[in-house]
């Protein structure tokens, strides 16, 4: 059995951790503790056998279905897809409106500005 660690790079890990604000609260409690304890706080799968009381297959069975269900939520809803899109939308913007010189504390601008930098930030 090969672990988390070693099959998934940081970029994945980056992915799973986007996938799992916007879908987490949707998996089972079990899956929740064992897929932040193994993707999130990077625990090996014994450490988090030996806490939850189970095999250290049990906690692989757990965290891969946790994960194929965040990717199955991700491909029926697109919540990350539109979030990354709305977010380079909202880049593009900024950058028209700073090419069209336009003051970022220009009364009512100064309030787009501020909107588009909340919006950027996530």
């Amino acid at each position: 059995m090969s672990s988390l660690k070693k099959e998934h790079t940081i970029e994945e890990r980056l992915e799973l951790s986007i996938l799992y604000d916007f879908y987490g609260a949707l998996l089972k409690d079990s899956q929740q503790r064992m897929f932040e304890a193994s993707v999130l706080e990077d625990y090996n799968f014994s450490e988090i056998a030996e806490e939850e009381g189970i095999t250290r297959q049990g906690v692989y069975d757990t965290v891969k279905r946790a994960i194929k269900q965040l990717r199955l939520y991700e491909e029926k809803l697109g919540l990350v897809a539109r979030f990354r899109k709305q977010k380079e939308l909202a880049g593009k913007l900024r950058s028209k409106l700073d090419r069209m010189n336009i003051p970022a504390t220009d009364g009512e601008w100064a309030e787009v500005f501020q909107i588009l930098e909340k919006v950027l930030e996530g």
